[in-house]
């Protein structure tokens, strides 16, 4: 006999988590329990309405900050558990009033219904690699609020470098060799300079364990694989994989596309139809690292010294794919802009193509060479 399904939306705080089932049917999604934030108990929970009303559980809950872990236990224990796309999640317009039991409830309905759009959850050790390579991007976002905070206190006080280039050696000596007369002005000279030497040192040593970890990485090879593309080098590679995982999952180059926001938002009425900017949903680290690295392709296509090196090992059908984006991506930057088209907008397009041909490397059967 098979057993009917009971579909369980489970809202999961830190102290707590609201438990509501929606039965196979046309039944209304109720509460089942608000119960303490410990795993026992809500195994316990779920084991004796199983048994109760001789049902199989299926559970999701909204991706948040309690991360995947009971997401790991819960398909450990048998039970089937998805994580869900909080944004993806119907909003009902007239609805005021937001509750921990109204989310439960709603979650059970919509899983129910299968109108939730379900989280790719990644193995643990891409998760920890994506959780380094994200504390790397706090940490330079930490070094240019800490750089720009020095140039404004400089600028205040008419100190402008004429060099060409910002943060090199020579630009850093002669921030060092400013005096000021007040004492206090030389204490926030040397503070403002020290905190942007710890956040400089901080960002090295970030990408250095980067490194060391990605040798053994399940996927080294994609990581490789990638680089061969111009403006992608180590970290933004390991950032695309970790935040993407496997490029199979994407049927399609327009569904990764629309998975990183780079594709145009629309509002369509009756003969009415307009395109707005980028609709920017999904993953933002990819996004940003395409958008940097989409600039590069304003240049000439050439196999530089730097891109030819990385281009070793990598497998023939890799490197013409890249090869080919040079040719092409450079051609598009500059039809756009030939046509007056603001930079940003020309390299916002290139980043949604770059990503198509990331999405062709993904599908192929060999990244290296054996």
């Amino acid at each position: 006999m098979v057993k009917r399904i009971a579909y369980v939306g489970l809202d999961v705080h830190k102290e707590s988590i609201t438990i509501a089932v929606a039965e196979q049917g046309r039944e209304k999604a109720l509460e089942l329990a608000t119960i303490p934030n410990h795993f026992p108990k809500l195994l316990k929970v779920l084991r004796r309405f199983e048994q109760e009303f001789e049902v199989t559980v299926r559970c999701c809950y909204e991706a948040g900050p309690t991360g995947f872990g009971l997401y790991r236990r819960l398909n450990q224990e048998g039970i089937v558990c998805e994580v869900i796309a909080p944004s993806l999640v119907p909003r009902q317009p007239g609805r005021r009033i937001k509750t921990d039991r109204r989310d439960a409830v709603q979650l059970a309905h919509y899983y129910r219904s299968g109108n939730l759009t379900v989280v790719a959850v990644p193995d643990e050790a891409t998760e920890a690699i994506r959780d380094l390579e994200r504390s790397r991007e706090d940490a330079k976002k930490a070094e240019r609020v800490a750089r720009s905070q020095l140039s404004k206190f400089l600028l205040r006080h008419d100190r402008r470098w004429e060099g060409k280039t910002n943060w090199t050696q020579k630009h850093l000596d002669w921030i060092r060799s400013q005096t000021f007369c007040e004492d206090a002005h030389k204490w926030v000279l040397v503070d403002y300079l020290e905190t942007v030497e710890r956040a400089t040192v901080r960002v090295d040593e970030l990408t250095k364990r980067i490194e060391e970890v990605v040798e053994n990485w399940s996927s080294a090879p994609l990581v490789k694989a990638l680089q061969a593309f111009r403006g992608i080098r180590l970290v933004t590679a390991v950032v695309i994989a970790a935040e993407l995982g496997d490029l199979r999952r994407f049927c399609k180059p327009s569904d990764l596309m629309g998975y990183l926001g780079l594709v145009p938002s629309e509002t369509t009425t009756g003969q009415s139809q307009h395109r707005g900017p980028i609709t920017k949903t999904g993953n933002q680290h990819v996004r940003w690292v395409l958008v940097e690295a989409a600039w590069q392709y304003r240049f000439q296509p050439r196999m530089s010294e730097a891109i030819r090196k990385r281009n070793d090992g990598v497998a023939p059908a890799v490197r013409q794919i890249a090869w080919k984006a040079q040719k092409r991506l450079h051609g598009r930057f500059k039809r756009l802009t030939d046509r007056g088209k603001l930079g940003q907008v020309a390299v916002t397009a290139v980043a949604r193509e770059l990503a198509g041909f990331l999405w062709a490397v993904g599908q192929q059967s060999q990244w290296v060479e054996s």
